[in-house]
């Protein structure tokens, strides 16, 4: 046995033996496996954190999604609704355009005929003007020779009460 004793082999089989023995003693293999464990819990608790964060942002890209196709809907409606308006302004455009081109056309016709009447009036009143003066030099020669003319005097007459 003393030749066992003197071989390396023995001697780091039973260092081997009392290292575990040690272990077991100390509890180091219930440590490592409480140490593992928490390292899993904690790798577990973010790979659950990450797949929490990963539903929220797919669930903030769906409600992103929906925002932008609800929000190009609208900007589709209302392009719908200024071009309507647009269509509409032009159409009400036109109108009053219409109307105002009549108006102006109607007080046109209105001035134009106001002012052949203006000039008809006032030829009329020159012509009955040159109309008395002619009369009043042919009565004049004529009354030369004579007093009074019954005629030409009831002709005066006549003609004034035409003219007034």
């Amino acid at each position: 046995m003393e030749e066992l004793l003197k071989e390396a082999e023995v001697w780091v089989g039973v260092g081997l033996v009392l290292f575990f023995i040690l272990l077991a003693v100390l509890k180091v293999p219930s440590a490592a496996a409480k140490a593992l464990d928490a390292r899993a819990a904690k790798i577990q608790a973010a790979l659950d954190e990450a797949v929490r964060l990963r539903e929220e942002a797919s669930a903030l890209l769906e409600s992103l999604k929906a925002k932008r196709e609800e929000t190009e809907r609208q900007a589709a409606e209302m392009l719908r609704e200024a071009e309507a308006e647009a269509k509409r302004l032009e159409a009400e455009a036109k109108v009053r355009l219409e109307e105002q081109i009549a108006r102006r056309t109607d007080l046109a016709d209105r001035r134009i005929a106001l002012a052949e009447t203006q000039a008809t009036a006032e030829v009329k009143s020159a012509a009955a003007d040159l109309a008395a003066q002619v009369a009043e030099t042919v009565l004049a020669k004529r009354i030369e020779g004579a007093k009074s003319d019954p005629l030409v005097d009831r002709a005066v007459e006549q003609l004034a009460a035409r003219l007034q």
